[in-house]
């Protein structure tokens, strides 16, 4: 029964990395593919697509979420050359902004697409995407892990992984009508400041090692 388990959630896999893959290419030939048109180009039938993505939108954001996977790559592949947390948070904070305008359309639909997907949504397959940003986080916060209790990193994880990302970027940059270059000032400067004020209570409680 285990085996006959695994290889439906292989098979799964499998189909929705087809129906991705489908749709990044017709993306790369500017269109903007509906789940259907995914489907049909590689032989799924629409009934079986619409169960791993529940909109077009949906397909989308993950396709363009897959698309640039290696980019993101690179990007904490740059924060890992530095020591310092506070630094690493820089390097990423500025790389990821980098992107923004590059990448906005496909990165305003992945945005769109979590705003309107509901929290227990069962057709969703794979990790939440928010998990990935902790991921960084957790990249980022590496050399301090062992010098904070759980509780203090804990929190600065989750505040960190709510102040990074192009959602921030939107809201800066279209509410807040700030530049560029401010904006990337205002986020490096929420980040540091969190990172300083947890060290602080840190050494304050004589908790850091």
């Amino acid at each position: 029964m285990q085996e006959l388990n695994e290889g439906r959630t292989a098979q799964k896999a499998r189909t929705r990395a087809m129906l991705l893959q489908s749709a990044s290419l017709l993306m790369q030939q500017g269109k903007r593919p509906t789940v259907e048109e995914a489907a049909d180009a590689v032989g799924i039938s629409k009934r079986t697509a619409y169960r791993y993505f529940t909109s077009q939108d949906h397909m989308l954001a993950d396709a363009a979420l897959e698309s640039l996977r290696p980019v993101f790559a690179r990007v904490l592949e740059t924060s890992r050359e530095l020591s310092a947390p506070s630094d690493r948070l820089e390097a990423l904070i500025k790389a990821l902004n980098r992107l923004a305008p590059t990448y906005e359309n496909e990165l305003r639909v992945i945005v769109r697409s979590a705003l309107d997907r509901a929290p227990d949504d069962a057709k969703h397959v794979g990790r939440p995407r928010g998990q990935r940003r902790i991921d960084w986080v957790a990249e980022v916060l590496a050399p301090l892990k062992p010098e904070l209790p759980e509780d203090l990193y804990d929190r600065l994880a989750a505040a960190l992984a709510a102040m990074i990302g192009f959602d921030i970027w939107v809201w800066l940059r279209d509410v807040g009508e700030l530049p560029p270059q401010r904006v990337d000032d205002v986020m490096v400067w929420m980040g540091r400041t969190l990172v300083d004020a947890t060290l602080r209570e840190a050494d304050e409680r004589g908790l850091k090692s």
